[in-house]
């Protein structure tokens, strides 16, 4: 288990105090500007430099670049275009076709430059990219918020099947829920840089207790048929 306690603040405000345990796989849900990526920022070292941070980890590995990956939320500017795709890995040939096949693409794709692919190929590759040093802790900041429906379904579908796969903790930053339910066990939702409500996904899902909660769930699964 992976426990996190974190505040990040200005000179004059704190704009995110949270509090939780990593289990598995959990959701970080909100709205824009809730306090969602500066979190994942936080654990990534990367907050800009007029935001401190106090945090505190506990868990069965160091946090670095080796044990923690990230996938970001455009597919289409998180690799270089004039880069072919083989150029993107620090690991040899073999290693890239295996990783490329593990989320469902062809080794031909390796000598393509990413203009030629689409989103859903594009971010299969940051996929695999993310998977080539084993890490113990995959952090997604809305992956598919760029990608048409059907994608949207085949890239949470592999995020679960390379969950199992793998074996690695997951921290899913999104304001969709649904997604969130697709790939996650338990949920955090925050407001503001505070937590409104944390538990498993199934109970938080059909039974909210904060008003924010319901407000984000109704928005979500409107037309949606949800079941828990």
């Amino acid at each position: 288990m992976l426990s996190l306690k974190l505040k990040i603040k200005t000179e004059k405000k704190v704009l995110v105090d949270i509090s939780f345990d990593l289990k598995n796989s959990l959701a970080l849900v909100g709205e824009s500007g809730s306090g969602k990526s500066l979190t994942l920022k936080a654990i990534l070292n990367m907050l800009p430099n007029n935001l401190t941070k106090d945090m505190e980890v506990k868990s069965g590995f160091e946090l670095n670049k080796k044990t923690v990956s990230f996938v970001p939320q455009n597919p289409f500017t998180a690799l270089s275009p004039l880069t072919k795709i083989s150029k993107h890995f620090t690991v040899d040939k073999e290693i890239q076709t295996k990783l490329l096949k593990m989320v469902g693409l062809d080794e031909n794709l390796l000598d393509r430059f990413p203009c030629e692919l689409s989103g859903g190929q594009l971010q299969r590759v940051v996929i695999a990219l993310s998977l080539e040093k084993d890490p113990k802790l995959i952090l997604f900041d809305e992956p598919t918020t760029a990608l048409d429906p059907q994608t949207k379904d085949d890239i949470l579908k592999l995020i679960k099947k390379m969950q199992k796969e793998k074996n690695f903790k997951t921290i899913f930053v999104t304001h969709d829920i649904y997604a969130a339910y697709e790939v996650c066990e338990d949920i955090l939702v925050i407001k503001e840089g505070k937590i409104q409500e944390f538990g498993k996904m199934s109970n938080v899902i059909s039974n909210p207790k904060n008003d924010y909660t319901k407000m984000l769930i109704k928005a979500n699964f409107k037309s949606r048929e949800f079941r828990a």
